[in-house]
C-alpha cells in the first residue's frame, strides 16, 4: 500500500479526480457544470477560481476519500480524524477500528524499516514516514473516540 503525499491543493484536486469513476466528466455532471468549466476550476486555468470546499466535499462523498480534509488539517500542523457515527458503533466496529489502527502502525514501521535499509533517512522518506504516522495517529484517535462514545455513561461529546 503506497502512502500518497499531497502537498498542494492542485495535488488534492488531481488525486480526487483520479479517484472518481468517470473522472472530470462525472465530476462536472455531479456539480452541474459543463466539463470545460469544471476543468478550468479544477486546474485553475484561465484565471478561474478553484473549486469551493463544498464542491470538493461533494466529490469526496462519492469517492469515500478525505484528501481535502487531510490537506487542510496538515496546513495547520494537524491531522484529520473522522468522528464515528453513533448509530453505526458496536463492538465489531470497535474491533475493526482497532485492526485498522494497528495496520496503519504496521505501515509506519514498514516504511521506517525500508528507509533504514541504506542506513539513513532522506527527505522523501521522512515525508512518507510522517504522513503514514499521521494516518496511524488519526486512526488511533478515531478508535479512542469510538470507544468513549459507545461506552460513555452519558452521551459524550467527541468534538475534541
Amino acid at each position: 500500500m503506497k502512502t500518497i503525499i499531497l502537498k498542494t491543493r492542485k495535488d488534492v484536486v488531481s488525486e480526487l479526480i483520479r479517484s472518481l469513476p468517470g473522472g472530470c466528466k462525472f465530476a462536472s455532471d455531479l456539480l452541474g457544470m459543463k466539463q470545460k468549466k469544471f476543468e478550468n476550476h479544477a486546474y485553475e486555468n484561465n484565471k478561474s477560481r478553484p473549486l469551493t470546499a463544498e464542491q470538493l466535499y461533494l466529490l469526496e462523498l462519492v469517492t469515500g476519500t478525505t484528501h481535502f480534509a487531510e490537506y487542510v488539517a496538515s496546513m495547520y500542523g494537524g491531522m484529520f480524524v473522522p468522528v464515528p457515527k453513533p448509530d453505526t458503533l458496536d463492538n465489531l466496529e470497535l474491533y475493526t477500528l482497532g485492526v485498522q489502527a494497528d495496520a496503519k502502525r504496521g505501515m509506519v514501521d514498514q516504511i521506517i524499516a525500508q528507509a533504514l535499509e541504506d542506513g539513513e533517512i532522506d527527505e522523501a522518506e521522512t515525508e512518507a514516514i510522517l504522513k503514514a504516522d499521521s494516518l496511524h495517529m488519526a486512526a488511533r484517535r478515531a478508535e479512542v473516540l469510538a470507544v468513549i462514545q459507545l461506552h460513555a455513561k452519558t452521551p459524550a461529546s467527541t468534538a475534541q
